[in-house]
């Protein structure tokens, strides 16, 4: 690929004391990375050479960067984003490490908002630590949201094997049933269906939608949230034309392979769709939110205290979610580009 037209993709770093240095530290250590996209990480060059030594990638050079303004298009990328002789210590998460991780994120949002990079792929965060005066969300997607000024946003989990969506997302599980109404599983479903066309390239796609409560509420027996709330809204979907189907019983769903038949699944809360995605995905997932005006992607994988610093961490997911950013990407520019034409 030529290298005018390679993609830019930032990497914020994520809890450096976590995985997330050491996954995409790996990931770009495969020189065949270059030939397709231009890798930006924000932290520090000294940080990223402790960390090099530590894995023992000897052939991993970068070039340093003030800022993403004029960066080299065949070398990975570091943006100094701060001063401090941050320590690590891997496994342990601390106050340090999560002010480098919020100047990770804010540098890359920055140049992000202002087209030097073209996406971001996020390494993970300890929700604790990150959390400071200027920062009060649950997670990235939330931030996210709030910083690109989107309407909305939908916590979306990628996978060759599949795909599922969160109607709810990173709230206590007592809030969920009275979080859902009508109104906002169509507006979840319909950022669904929009980002499968415009970032995925699916005409038509077939969406399956799961109940709340157990057996799908079993005709209001086990709950009345299908009935008054599930069923309305798809109804609504349906009369839009939209390919949508259910509510489905989670379990059976999952344990027949019924999601092999649609395009994606809308689960009513996290662990609804993120249990059975981990189980099936956890090395080649990718956690993607949909209905933002950039593309942002991450592993679907956390800090991994447990396993920070010794040199364990499989790099899979980082390199999906690199890869993806990268293709959604495309597909948006083919869009727009059709549109012109």
């Amino acid at each position: 690929m030529e290298q005018k037209n390679k993609l830019r993709i930032g990497i914020s770093i994520g809890d450096i004391n976590g995985i997330g240095p050491e996954v995409a530290l790996k990931t770009l250590a495969d020189p065949r990375v270059l030939n397709h996209l231009v890798p930006v990480i924000y932290a520090s060059g000294s940080m990223i050479n402790q960390l090099r030594k530590s894995l023992n990638l000897e052939n991993f050079s970068f070039q340093q960067h003030r800022s993403a303004a004029n960066l080299d298009a065949k070398r990975i990328n570091v943006v100094n984003c701060w001063e401090s002789e941050y320590e690590l210590t891997p496994g342990t998460p601390t106050k340090e490490s999560g002010q480098a991780a919020l100047s990770s994120l804010r540098a890359a949002c920055l140049d992000l908002k202002e087209n030097r990079i073209d996406g971001l792929v996020t390494a993970p965060i300890d929700k604790d630590n990150i959390q400071a005066e200027d920062f009060h969300f649950p997670g990235h997607t939330e931030f996210l949201t709030s910083y690109f000024e989107a309407p909305e946003s939908l916590m979306f989990l990628v996978s060759e094997q599949l795909r599922v969506a969160t109607v709810t997302g990173h709230i206590p599980l007592k809030d969920v049933p009275q979080k859902l109404t009508p109104e906002l599983i169509i507006l979840k479903a319909t950022i669904l269906l929009e980002s499968l066309k415009k970032d995925f390239g699916i005409l038509k796609p077939r969406v399956a939608i799961l109940g709340l409560n157990p057996h799908a509420g079993e005709n209001g027996l086990l709950g009345k949230e299908e009935e008054e709330i599930i069923i309305p809204a798809m109804r609504h979907l349906k009369e839009q034309g939209h390919l949508v189907f259910g509510p489905y019983p989670a379990d059976g769903f999952f344990g027949t392979g019924h999601y092999k038949q649609v395009d994606a699944v809308l689960a009513m809360f996290h662990d609804q769709g993120l249990i059975p995605f981990k189980t099936l995905a956890f090395e080649n997932g990718v956690n993607f939110t949909a209905g933002l005006p950039i593309v942002r992607t991450s592993p679907d994988h956390g800090t991994a205290y447990d396993i920070a610093g010794k040199n364990l961490a499989r790099e899979t997911s980082f390199r999906e979610a690199l890869f993806l950013a990268s293709d959604i990407i495309r597909k948006r520019q083919n869009v727009f580009n059709n549109i012109l034409k």
